[in-house]
C-alpha cells in the first residue's frame, strides 16, 4: 500500500503539492492524468527515493521491489538480451555469483543453495521470458544479439520499458510507455499490464490505453491529487459534472455543449453512411457526452481547409515504394480525394512511413507514377519536423518567416489556440519540451491551411487535453487525412476507412480497430482473414490523357453541387453565430423585468426565426449531400 498523509512536494520555487492524503492499496491499478508541470514525474521519483520524503508524509507497504521504465539509456555495447535480464536483479546476481563459483569445489554447499534459490525463482526460463518480451515489443530474433548502441532513441526506450517489464515486481511504475510505440506494440503491451499482478501507476497520454487497464484515475488538479473510481471515459463523466456545478464554468461548458452539437449534427449523417464509419459516430456520441470536462483546455483551434480543390488531389499508379534498391510496397495504387480519412494500420517496419512519404512528395517512390492535382497542398507531420524546427527563433518568428505581411497580435492570437500565450511566444525554442515542439510544428501546419494532411504519429508527446483538441479539430477539416497514429481514440474519431500495410502489399480493411486487434491475438496468418479482396493492386493501367479527362468531367458535374454545399454552409454558420448572440442576451434577467418586455418579445421572435432558418438550411444540407453521394456513385 502507498500512503501519502499531509503530503507536499516542492521541485524549484513553486509547490507542486501541498497537503495530499491518498491511499492507494495494494494491487490498485491506477492512471495518472494532470497538465505537464503539475508534479506526476516527480511524485515517481519521492516513491523511488530519487527525490527525498518525510517519511512520515510517504510510506510504502508491503512492496519489496519497485520497478521502472527509465528514461534514459546508456550507449553500451551489452547485448539487448542481456540488457533486458539485467531488469531482474536478483537473477543477474545469482547467475554473475553461480558462474564465478560454479567449479570451485570448496564452495559445494553454497553452490547448492544458489542453485536452489535460482530454480524457485524461474531463473532457467528467464532467458525465454526476455526473448517473448523483447519480440513482443516489436525486436527481430536478429536484434537479440545486437548491441544497445546500435539502437535509435525510441528503441533504447523500447529496451528500458522491456527491462522494467523483466523485473519481478509489487509496484510498476510506467511515465508514458507508449509514446515510441506502434499500434500492433501498443496492444501487446495493453494485454501484459492486464495481466499484471502488482501495484501499477500508469502516467500516460493515451486515453484508450489508460481505459482499457486501469480502475482508478489520480488526477494532479489544484496543487492536490484527486482519484476518481473508474477508467479514463468514467473520470471524464465525472469531471463534467462535476464542473457543471461549478457557476463560473458553467456558460462557457453551454457554449462548448452547443458547438459539439453543431458539428456532431453536421458531420454525424455523412459518417453513418459508410459500414467503416460506424467507430467514429460511436466516437462522435462519446465527444458529445464528455466534451464539457474539457471546457478549461487551454488549446483552441481549428484546421480549415485551403478552399482551391483538386479530383483527385494526388494518386500513386502502379508503384514500388522503397529507398534505393530495396523495395518495401509494391503494386501500390491509391488516389486521395477530398473528404477521404483514411487510417494506415500495420506492424513497424511493414511500410506506412514509406507510403506517406510516398504521397508527401514522391520521395520512396522508385517505380510507377505519383501524379498531383493542380491544387494540391499537403501539410505533413512526422516526428523529424519537430528537429527542423530552429531552435533559436522564437513560436512567433517562426510565424512570420510563413507570413511576413501578417500583424504580430493576429499571429499571437493564432499562437494562443496552442497554449503559446504571453512571453511564450518571443522565447527561443531550443529549451522547449517535446511536447511544446509538436503543438508549434502542428501550428505552422494549420496556419497553412492544408487540403491534405498526412500526419505519421502526431500525438507523441501531446498530453490529453492538447490531443482532445486535435481530435476536436480533425473532426471539422474538410480536406483529405491520412493517419498513421497508435492513438485508438484519435484514429476511430478521426478516420472512416483503414488501409492494411502488411507483406509489401497496400490492401483496404474491411473492419475496425476491434477486429485487427483480434486478429493480431490470432496465429499469423489470421490477418488475411480479416482483409477484403485488394481492389486496386491489380487494376489494369489506364490511358493517362483519359484520365485526366475523366477527372475534369467529374469536377465539372460535381462543381455546382460543392459549391452550393460550401454557401449552405457558410450561411449556417452565420446563422448560429446570430443565434448564439441572442441566446446570450438572453440569458441576461435584466430582460425578464416588465419595462423590458417589448424587447424581450423581439428577442424570441428573433430566436425563432433563426432556428427555423438553421433547420431549413440542414434540411437542404442534407438533400445537397444525398445529390453529391448519387453522382458519386453512378461516376463509380
Amino acid at each position: 500500500m502507498i500512503q501519502l498523509s499531509d503530503f507536499h512536494l516542492q521541485f524549484g520555487p513553486a509547490p507542486l503539492l501541498q497537503g495530499v492524503n491518498l491511499q492507494i492499496p495494494t494491487g490498485t491499478k491506477a492512471g495518472i492524468v494532470g497538465r505537464n508541470g503539475t508534479g506526476k514525474s516527480s511524485l515517481f521519483k519521492c516513491l523511488l527515493g530519487q527525490i527525498q520524503a518525510d517519511p512520515r508524509e510517504l510510506t510504502i507497504a508491503g512492496a519489496d521491489t519497485i520497478a521502472h521504465m527509465a528514461q534514459e539509456v546508456s550507449a553500451s555495447d551489452t547485448p539487448c538480451i542481456d540488457y533486458v535480464l539485467a531488469g531482474d536483479e536478483e537473477w543477474q546476481c545469482l547467475s554473475d555469483r553461480i558462474a564465478v563459483i560454479q567449479d570451485d569445489a570448496s564452495k559445494g554447499v553454497e553452490l547448492a543453495q544458489l542453485l536452489d534459490r535460482f530454480e524457485q525463482i524461474d531463473g532457467y526460463s528467464a532467458k525465454a521470458r526476455g526473448e517473448q518480451i523483447l519480440m513482443g515489443l516489436g525486436f527481430s530474433e536478429s536484434d537479440l544479439t545486437s548491441p544497445v548502441n546500435s539502437f535509435s532513441g525510441g528503441w533504447r526506450m523500447r529496451l528500458n520499458l522491456a527491462r522494467a517489464l523483466m523485473c519481478p515486481s509489487d509496484i510498476l511504475l510506467l511515465d508514458e510507455p507508449t509514446n515510441h510505440l506502434d499500434l500492433d506494440t501498443l496492444y501487446w503491451l495493453e494485454d501484459w499490464l492486464n495481466r499484471y499482478q502488482g501495484t501499477l501507476l500508469l502516467i500516460s497520454h493515451d486515453r484508450d490505453f489508460i481505459d482499457n487497464i486501469v480502475g482508478q484515475i489520480l488526477s494532479f488538479e489544484q496543487q492536490s491529487i484527486v482519484m476518481y473510481p473508474g477508467n479514463y471515459s468514467a473520470y471524464e463523466r465525472q469531471k463534467a459534472e462535476r464542473l457543471s456545478q461549478q457557476a463560473a464554468a458553467f456558460k462557457k461548458q453551454q457554449a462548448e455543449i452547443a458547438h459539439i452539437e453543431s458539428f456532431i449534427r453536421r458531420f454525424k449523417a455523412k459518417a453513418s453512411k459508410a459500414k467503416q464509419a460506424q467507430s467514429r459516430v460511436k466516437m462522435l456520441d462519446r465527444m458529445e457526452m464528455i466534451g464539457p470536462a474539457h471546457v478549461d483546455s487551454p488549446f483552441r483551434f481549428q484546421i480549415t481547409a485551403n478552399e482551391k480543390l483538386s479530383m483527385p488531389m494526388v494518386s500513386l499508379d502502379r508503384c514500388t515504394l522503397g529507398y534505393g534498391d530495396t523495395q518495401i510496397l509494391t503494386h501500390v495504387n491509391m488516389s486521395l480525394n477530398p473528404g477521404d480519412r483514411i487510417g494506415l494500420l500495420g506492424g513497424n517496419g511493414a511500410g506506412k512511413s514509406t507510403l506517406v512519404k510516398a504521397l508527401v512528395d514522391g520521395s520512396t517512390v522508385i517505380g510507377g507514377e505519383r501524379v498531383t492535382g493542380e491544387h494540391c497542398y499537403v501539410g505533413y507531420f512526422a516526428q523529424h519536423q519537430l528537429e527542423a524546427l530552429d531552435e533559436n527563433a522564437s513560436p512567433l518568428l517562426h510565424l512570420k518567416r510563413i507570413d511576413p505581411k501578417a500583424t504580430d497580435q493576429s499571429l499571437r492570437d493564432f499562437l494562443g489556440g496552442f497554449d503559446f500565450k504571453g512571453d511564450r511566444t518571443d522565447e527561443a525554442v531550443g529549451p522547449f519540451s517535446g511536447g511544446e515542439k509538436s503543438r508549434l510544428a502542428l501550428a505552422l501546419i494549420v496556419y497553412q491551411k492544408p487540403n491534405i494532411l498526412l500526419l505519421d504519429e502526431p500525438t507523441n508527446h501531446l498530453d490529453l487535453e492538447m490531443r482532445t483538441a486535435l481530435t476536436m479539430a480533425l473532426q471539422t477539416f474538410e480536406g483529405a487525412i491520412i493517419l498513421v497514429s497508435h492513438d485508438r481514440h484519435l484514429l476511430a474519431s478521426s478516420v472512416d476507412s483503414y488501409l492494411l500495410v502488411a507483406e509489401g502489399k497496400v490492401e483496404p480493411y474491411s473492419g475496425d480497430l476491434e477486429s485487427y486487434h483480434a486478429s493480431l491475438l490470432q496465429p499469423s496468418p489470421a490477418l488475411s482473414s480479416a482483409r477484403v479482396e485488394q481492389a486496386t493492386a491489380d487494376t489494369p493501367a489506364v490511358d493517362k490523357k483519359a484520365q485526366r479527362q475523366a477527372a475534369a468531367e467529374r469536377r465539372k458535374k460535381l462543381a455546382p453541387i460543392t459549391k452550393a454545399l460550401k454557401q449552405n454552409e457558410t450561411r449556417t454558420e452565420r446563422l448560429n453565430e446570430k443565434l448564439a448572440a441572442i441566446e446570450e442576451k438572453l440569458g441576461d434577467p435584466k430582460f425578464y423585468e416588465a419595462e423590458n418586455a417589448g424587447e424581450l418579445t423581439d428577442l424570441l421572435r428573433e430566436q425563432g426565426d433563426l432556428r427555423k432558418g438553421i433547420e431549413e438550411l440542414e434540411m437542404l444540407w442534407f438533400e445537397l449531400q444525398e445529390q453529391l453521394e448519387e453522382l458519386e456513385q453512378g461516376d463509380d
